[in-house]
């Protein structure tokens, strides 16, 4: 019988995973396929820094920002996540097809679909808005019958 490998405890265990509550880990072995990878420490921000122009910590010119003023009041604002919750789930949401229609849909319904991208980038603005009252929406409507 092969022993198993003992799993090294975190450095904080009050540390946790602000969405799926596992504790954290930091140091070596980011996103390594072992339960250490898994479950290391990952901030990510509550609004994309890029929704106001370039990152801070990426080179190069700054971009034109999609919100001038701070959306949500939440620049800057960060959480600390597992690296599975961070990078696996909050990084690659899946739209299937018909999500992607619907989606569509109430977007041209509110008139925030473009033929042709001009200067202003108000339209993305509201869209991206528009898919965090989407979101909204059904996660209250998900755990209200969850109760």
């Amino acid at each position: 019988m092969v022993p198993s490998k003992k799993v090294k405890e975190p450095r904080n265990p009050k540390e946790r995973c602000a969405i799926c509550g596992c504790a954290l880990r930091r140091g070596e072995g980011y996103g390594k396929p072992t339960p250490e990878g898994r479950s290391h420490a990952t901030k990510h921000h509550y609004v994309a820094e890029r929704f106001y122009g370039r990152s801070r910590n990426r080179r190069g010119p700054q971009r034109n920002p999609i919100f001038r003023k701070p959306a949500w009041r939440l620049r800057e604002e960060t959480d600390v996540f597992c690296y599975e919750c961070h990078e696996e789930l909050l990084h690659n949401p899946v739209f299937l097809p018909e999500d992607i229609r619907q989606f569509a849909n109430v977007v041209k319904a509110r008139k925030l679909n473009e033929r042709r991208k001009g200067e202003k980038r108000h339209r993305i603005a509201r869209r991206v808005r528009l898919l965090n009252e989407i979101i909204k929406a059904g996660l209250e409507q998900t755990a209200s019958s969850s109760r």
